[in-house]
């Protein structure tokens, strides 16, 4: 319960940007509340073992980790670590009748030699290098940008001082890049995955909502690289929850926040536990929830409702399977990204079936296997018989298409993308899956509606709603985080530069509270 009846910043919300919130408030002498719904920290961040009797801590929701400044890990004096993967990316095909692939990664030789072997020619690598010189270069000048205040749209535009990228990625469709840039089918679909990932679209939608989720996907710690966090992302969330306490954070879990009273000035939090009700005064209340659960406490209108459009499932395995592709070790293909029909015209097919109202006949997904950058997940017993996890995240499933019945269309959508994988692997993926203490496969599968249930994630959307350009566009304020009440901050997600495990929303709050002279 709350040590007292007031507090400097009531936070609504335990998950990782509540919890740099709250940690950065703390160290800044603030008294600082976190009230939180379930009986844990962490949120989408968590790592936790779900299958019985089995010693596997896995991260249950999110996996990698690319858009966590490590500025962020410095001033909060974090015990965490992250491991970079020398893989990029494996992607199987089947050409000319037998079984190949493109491997990424290992060193400039060798991938371009699996460009050659793939595409008979050195064009499509150094095509490759031009593309991602471009966007690494733009991920060097936005980046830093992220834990600054908001840049206005052509101030961006002048830090990034390339015309040609900033047409590619902020004003035209990517697949009119991806298309100019590259001619390879297999080629295409792997670079146009980052455009996709959690986002429901086309190469070539108007909207530009895939260029917004491509954009964050690049950019990260001013590389793009996406690196294992040790320990699990549960490692992460404990080490910002044990920042926060230390510095005199106080986490209530168990605590259910049911509405949001104030006048700008001063706020009254109104909370639920098994016990019953309480309200708790605030100067600033940071909400790391979506906003539409933040007009649900205000009374505000709600926003467009979000859709998501992801399936999620974890397995462990008794080893890794084999592949019809023999040229690459399996230790190798599934330590990267492994992309499953994935390919730019089988992208395009599973979009159109979906956005009709259909399955994908085909559907695209990708994997990648946590233990073998980081076995510290797994019991010794288990690494010592060479136990592995697997994640599978799968694109274009929109929350729509599991409405009619969401357990038969999980049941029908699992079959059916693992049937993609099996295409690829010289044996059954289900050969090679472990069982639980009660005879079970270990494999869980997550759609938007089970997010949207678990986690209160808006139509299990994994962003919240669709991410933004990173620049001020009317009504974001400064930082990203305001909200029409002048002492009601969102720290979720769901803020301008949310989205991802990035602790960035949660900073950016944090800031404009310690800016706010008015409350100080």
């Amino acid at each position: 319960m709350p040590a007292h009846e007031g507090y400097d910043a009531v936070i609504v919300g335990g998950g990782h940007n509540g919890l740099v919130a709250a940690a950065y408030l703390a160290r800044a002498g603030r008294s600082v509340l976190v009230l939180e719904r379930l009986g844990n920290t962490g949120g989408a961040a968590v790592s936790t073992r779900p299958f019985a009797g089995v010693d596997a801590r896995l991260s249950r929701y999110s996996y990698l980790v690319s858009l966590l400044p490590r500025k962020i890990v410095r001033d909060l004096s974090l015990d965490f670590r992250v491991r970079g993967r020398t893989i990029s990316s494996y992607t199987p095909v089947e050409r000319d009748g037998r079984p190949t692939g493109l491997l990424v990664g290992g060193g400039e030789r060798r991938t371009r030699e699996a460009f050659a072997r793939l595409t008979g020619s050195d064009r499509e690598y150094e095509a490759w290098q031009r593309f991602y010189g471009m966007t690494g270069r733009v991920a060097q000048r936005v980046f830093p940008t992220l834990i600054e205040p908001l840049p206005a749209r052509d101030e961006l535009r002048g830090r990034i001082d390339d015309e040609d990228a900033w047409r590619m990625l902020f004003e035209e469709p990517i697949g009119t890049a991806v298309e100019e840039y590259f001619a390879d089918d297999l080629v295409r679909g792997v670079v146009l995955t980052d455009a996709l990932i959690g986002t429901f679209a086309d190469a070539h939608d108007p909207s530009l909502r895939q260029n917004r989720c491509f954009l964050y996907h690049v950019i990260g710690g001013g590389t793009g690289a996406w690196d294992v966090p040790v320990g699990g992302m549960g490692a992460l969330t404990d080490a910002i929850a044990a920042a926060a306490r230390n510095a005199g954070a106080v986490i209530a879990t168990g605590h259910e926040v049911l509405r949001i009273e104030t006048d700008g000035e001063a706020a009254e939090v109104t909370y639920r536990t098994v016990d019953g009700e309480g309200v708790v005064a605030a100067r600033h209340v940071l909400v790391n929830a979506s906003p539409q659960e933040l007009a649900h406490l205000t009374g505000d209108e709600p926003p467009t409702p979000a859709e998501g459009a992801q399936l999620k499932v974890n397995m462990l395995l008794k080893r890794l399977p084999r592949l019809r592709d023999a040229s690459v070790d399996p230790r190798e293909a599934f330590s990267g990204t492994f992309h499953i029909a994935e390919g730019y015209e089988q992208l395009a097919r599973a979009h159109a079936q979906a956005a009709s109202g259909e399955l994908p006949t085909a559907p695209p997904s990708e994997i990648y296997c946590h233990s073998l950058t980081d076995p510290s997940i797994l019991g010794q017993d288990l690494v010592e018989q060479g136990y592995q996890t697997l994640t599978l995240f799968g694109l274009h499933t929109p929350a729509r298409l599991f409405e009619r019945d969401n357990d038969s269309v999980r049941e029908e959508l699992l079959k059916s993308t693992l049937a993609q994988l099996d295409a690829h692997l010289a044996e059954p993926l289900a050969d090679c899956l472990a069982t639980d203490a009660d005879g079970r496969p270990c494999i869980e599968a997550k759609t938007p509606l089970d997010l949207e249930r678990d986690l209160r994630l808006p139509g299990g959307n994994i962003f919240h709603r669709d991410l933004a350009f990173p620049y001020a566009q009317e009504g974001t304020g400064r930082w990203g985080v305001e909200t029409r009440h002048a002492n009601v901050l969102l720290c979720g997600a769901g803020a301008v530069r949310g989205g991802g495990v990035s602790g960035v929303p949660g900073h950016n709050a944090a800031m404009a509270v310690l800016e706010d002279k008015a409350q100080v």
